[in-house]
């Protein structure tokens, strides 16, 4: 309970520091929503100011109070707090000062709190197949870039996809099928770039082994690209042939180069003149430079998140504590305690992808009625709840839940 971070004595209501919300007052009763929204919220502005003791006290109350086995709110507030101590004890050591865990919140020790930066890669990978699996997220980002595409290389017969984090190529299946119907069915070279050899051979041989069933000719280009290296150089030694019509794929990759990459990649890749690039991106702004702002804007686009996941999944589900913890509980700790060229996930909302898309030369393709179609019969077919929203903006589709746009897919050349 709240009490169990403090000890009985009186002492500490008297030297509660009064900037601190009172509600660490209330002993002996669980806050509602909105206060454990907003306990999270002064605990990431005591970091910010480097109030590390009534930080270190504040998520104590916050992990007594949550749980990865609870309702929606008590899981996000579970993640988010792991990741405050994370940027709590990060900041800590830099500043020279020793944290010394506070046995009474458990799960707030360093080992547990940056056991998710270690898991192992196979539950990641299981975790990335339950997400596609248990939410509609990434099959209609895939879908609908893979639909723009399509209806990009109409009528060419030679056709190469740059792929860029191309995981586990779950996204080309479909798209394969619908070329090999075509009369005569084109060629496809995919090029795709991960960050592990072994897993991208893996990806190839199941797609060329895929493309042999349907007598498509196939081949498949892998190229290690780590998050240090920079991909201008991989777009810069990619092989085009004379006769290869280019179709670029970004699915959640934009967000991980910096401004400065960015401009200079978007710039080549429009250099290379594909004949379209479908962009898939999260709709929020999780790169803001003020990281209380960054928070609160990760927190209410989490909320949402993990609200579609209670209204669709039951409550045991396995695969929805997988997603939660190990998928976007990494998505979440980066956001809240990272910083700088560490940050991975820099998203942004599409209007500002909108701006450096058309400032390096790109315009924007309207997303055709069918691709709309296919959108909906997704979510009627495989997540039918009323949550999940489909919204048309600026000829681009938006995935939302209740009121909160989530999602973006956009097709540009």
């Amino acid at each position: 309970m709240l009490g169990s971070s403090f000890g009985s004595s009186s002492h500490d209501e008297e030297d509660q520091d009064p900037s601190t919300p009172n509600v660490y007052l209330h002993r002996h009763q669980i806050p509602p929503p909105i206060h454990m929204r907003q306990l999270l919220i002064s605990c990431a502005e005591l970091v910010s100011r480097s109030d590390f003791s009534a930080a270190h006290r504040l998520i104590g109350i916050l992990l007594s109070n949550s749980s990865p086995y609870g309702d929606s709110t008590e899981r996000l507030v579970h993640q988010f707090t792991k990741s405050l101590s994370l940027r709590l004890n990060r900041c800590a050591d830099a500043a020279t000062f020793f944290l010394i865990p506070n046995s009474a919140a458990a799960g707030s020790s360093s080992s547990n709190i940056t056991a998710h930066e270690n898991y192992d890669d196979a539950l990641v990978r299981s975790s990335y197949l339950s997400l596609n699996q248990v939410t509609p997220f990434i099959r209609f980002c895939q879908l609908t870039a893979n639909q723009a595409i399509l209806e990009a290389i109409e009528g060419h017969q030679a056709i190469h996809i740059l792929d860029f984090d191309i995981m586990h190529g779950v996204q080309w299946p479909p798209l394969m099928q619908a070329v090999a119907e075509r009369f005569p069915p084109p060629t496809l070279r995919i090029t795709g770039t991960g960050t592990d050899l072994e897993i991208l051979r893996r990806t190839g041989d199941r797609l060329a082994k895929f493309a042999h069933s349907l007598g498509l000719r196939f081949q498949f280009h892998p190229i290690i690209l780590l998050q240090s290296e920079d991909p201008i150089a991989v777009t810069s030694s990619l092989l085009i042939l004379p006769d290869e019509t280019l179709a670029v794929n970004c699915v959640h990759y934009l967000h991980r180069l910096n401004r400065d990459r960015l401009h200079l990649f978007l710039r080549r890749i429009k250099a290379m003149s594909p004949m379209v690039v479908a962009v898939a991106e999260r709709e929020a702004n999780h790169n803001h430079p003020i990281f209380q702002q960054r928070f609160v804007e990760a927190f209410d686009h989490y909320a949402a998140v993990f609200d579609s996941l209670e209204a669709t999944l039951p409550p045991n589900s396995r695969e929805r504590l997988a997603v939660e913890q190990i998928w976007f509980g990494r998505e979440i700790a980066d956001i809240v305690a990272a910083e700088g060229e560490n940050r991975r996930e820099r998203h942004e909302r599409f209007r500002s992808w909108e701006v450096m898309l058309r400032s390096t030369g790109f315009s924007n393709c309207p997303l055709s009625p069918f691709a709309l179609s296919q959108a909906k019969l997704l979510l009627r077919l495989h997540y039918p709840s009323e949550g999940y929203q489909l919204h048309i903006v600026n000829d681009s589709f938006f995935l939302g839940w209740q009121n909160q746009l989530l999602f973006s897919v956009s097709s540009w050349r």
